[in-house]
């Protein structure tokens, strides 16, 4: 039986933020500039959700580039994703909304992606999210990602909560895998990536297709 929630662990990439269109810029100018093929955005939405190095090594196999190119392409990724950080980015609907009903329950809150810590912090300033967490943790941040369950035990630890009383949000099996593992109770939305397969195959608390559709999910969650 869970107790009353005291705080939130919500992903960030297909959670809170389309950044589809980021990715595919940088990436593609990526790859414009080492002189390889180009990639489209069908395919990145399969590859992204794991850090950069693992989008970075995908994306080069995926248009038949040798493992040799990843240095150059890691220089060059950072530099042009650091350029246009935000600008072909959404905020999916709901999300402001779903924000301010953890916010108005009392929750703490984390944002907690595998992507740069650096990258979360620009972006969520940029879309004006910011302002809700309490505490930004990226795929750098521990010597672990997801779906290993350090970085949710981490996050947990700065929030000064319970594994138990603290829910799990996000887009994918990687979020799903790192808070069953963590002992978090966990929600999924409908509309993210999840590497481009069924999200409702994936063994969780229960799904929203909205994050304004926390409020009705809140006490079921806290009494299980």
């Amino acid at each position: 039986m869970i107790g009353p929630l005291q705080a939130a662990i919500i992903d960030l990439d297909g959670t809170m933020v389309d950044t589809l269109g980021d990715f595919t810029v940088a990436l593609n100018r990526m790859l414009d500039q080492l002189r390889l093929p180009g990639i489209e955005r069908a395919s990145i939405a399969r590859l992204v959700g794991k850090g950069s190095e693992h989008l970075i090594r995908s994306v080069l196999a995926q248009v038949g580039a040798a493992p040799s190119f990843y240095e150059s392409a890691w220089q060059s990724y950072q530099a042009h994703y650091r350029a246009i950080n935000g600008q072909y980015a959404s905020v999916f609907p709901g999300v402001v909304e779903g924000l301010r009903i953890l916010r108005g329950a009392g929750l703490k809150l984390a944002c907690l992606t595998n992507k740069p810590t650096a990258f979360a912090q620009t972006l969520l300033a940029a879309k004006d999210l910011a302002g809700y967490f309490d505490v930004v943790f990226g795929g750098d941040a521990f010597e672990r990602r997801k779906p290993d369950p350090l970085p949710l035990l981490k996050a947990c630890e700065a929030l000064g909560s319970m594994p138990a009383s603290t829910l799990m949000l996000g887009d994918s099996s990687n979020d799903a895998a790192a808070g069953r593992a963590a002992g978090c109770p966990v929600l999924l939305v409908t509309y993210g990536y999840n590497h481009g397969d069924p999200i409702r195959a994936v063994p969780v608390d229960g799904f929203v297709d909205s994050m304004a559709e926390l409020a009705g999910w809140l006490p079921s969650v806290a009494a299980r």
